[in-house]
């Protein structure tokens, strides 16, 4: 028996998130259909995390275990023949049996993009939001030092998954401009809550049009009550962009 690190990029669109759910089309599902179908055995797939509908990722790391007596660095090969055109795997290699492709992870990096303009770019739309012109792309920069740090994000995630722990620590945040009304938020943790990038970049679009004040970021992390941020913004925009070990 074999563990095969993999690492996967995937446009998330199309798809129910990560996670395998009943009646429902996920980037883990068709993973295994296309283990299944190629080594003709069940076999379970472990992510890094799990991203939800419409998100994607550029390196998404992912482990499974299976018996075969085909190299591991070839089986990303054998196995993109299975997949879809927006799931493709970048790479596999064998890994010892303690990898936890969940557990083991020390950081991960996501990316929000987003623009603004009176009118949706379709060539962006697959990959970014669309957000009011009214935005301030110097005040909504110099509220992102407050998130970094150990902190209770229980404001900044859904309420769905607030009786698990809540603390986070975040090592970097940084907005942005790529070009005129063009921008990526940059977010490095040790983990994230459930809609916790999300609710942040929904919270600095409030901070960029002027609802929030910077310095109240702190205050809302503080206060723990999810009432306070801004919104979760769309799926569509976000990427989960790098994991480390």
């Amino acid at each position: 028996m074999k563990r095969i690190k993999i690492v996967v990029q995937y446009v998330g669109t199309n798809y129910a998130g990560w996670q395998v759910q009943k009646n429902e089309k996920t980037v883990q599902g068709e993973i295994e259909q296309a283990l299944f179908n190629l080594f003709n055995q069940k076999i379970e797939v472990f992510a890094s995390g799990r991203t939800d509908a419409g998100v994607h990722a550029f390196m998404q790391v992912a482990h499974f275990d299976c018996e075969t007596k085909m190299p591991a660095e070839k089986i990303f090969y054998a196995l993109n023949a299975h997949l879809p055109d927006d799931i493709k795997i970048l790479s596999s290699c064998e890994v010892s049996k303690d990898f936890h492709a969940r557990f083991n992870a020390k950081k991960k990096t996501y990316e929000y993009n987003f623009y603004t303009s009176f009118v949706n770019l379709p060539i962006l739309d697959t990959f970014c939001t669309k957000i009011s012109t009214n935005f301030d792309f110097k005040i909504a920069k110099k509220a992102c030092k407050y998130f970094v740090g150990t902190f209770d994000f229980r404001s900044f995630c859904s309420q769905n998954s607030q009786k698990e722990n809540t603390v986070r620590t975040v090592y970097s945040a940084k907005l942005v401009k790529r070009k005129e009304g063009f921008y990526t938020f940059q977010i490095t943790g040790n983990g994230f809550l459930y809609n916790m990038v999300r609710i942040i970049v929904g919270t600095l679009f409030d901070v960029g049009s002027g609802k929030i004040a910077p310095k109240d970021i702190k205050k809302i992390i503080d206060a723990k009550n999810r009432n306070l941020a801004g919104q979760t913004a769309q799926a569509h925009g976000l990427i989960l962009k790098k994991v480390e070990y």
